[in-house]
């Protein structure tokens, strides 16, 4: 888990940017989701339901999370990646980016 300490060093190397009030917003109640759903489908298993059942709902769980992931991530770049760019530092943006769909895609 990200202490504050951590989220501070991490945003130093890209911008003074964060997300915005209503991204965070979106995301927290997005994750809530994710989690409440995550509980009812280790319930689901506790109660011996289907395997079928299961990976249904394993399956939109990741959808969710992927969803989750894309908003994060425009997020990212309407806040942190714009402001590297219009305070000139460009470059920095794009290697942050780059890094940044480099951790995204290897998941896939």
């Amino acid at each position: 888990m990200t202490t504050k300490s951590t989220s501070a060093k991490q945003l130093k190397s890209t911008s003074s940017a964060y997300l915005t009030k209503e991204t965070r917003a979106d995301l927290n109640a997005r994750l809530a989701r994710i989690e409440g759903h995550v509980r009812a489908v280790r319930k689901m298993l506790d109660e011996g339901e289907s395997c079928d059942d299961l990976m249904t709902q394993l399956a939109a769980v990741r959808a969710a999370t992927t969803q989750a992931i894309v908003k994060l991530f425009e997020g990212h770049m309407e806040t942190c990646v714009t402001t590297c760019v219009q305070t000139g530092k460009g470059q920095d943006a794009l290697s942050g980016l780059k890094k940044s769909l480099t951790t995204l895609l290897r998941q896939v």
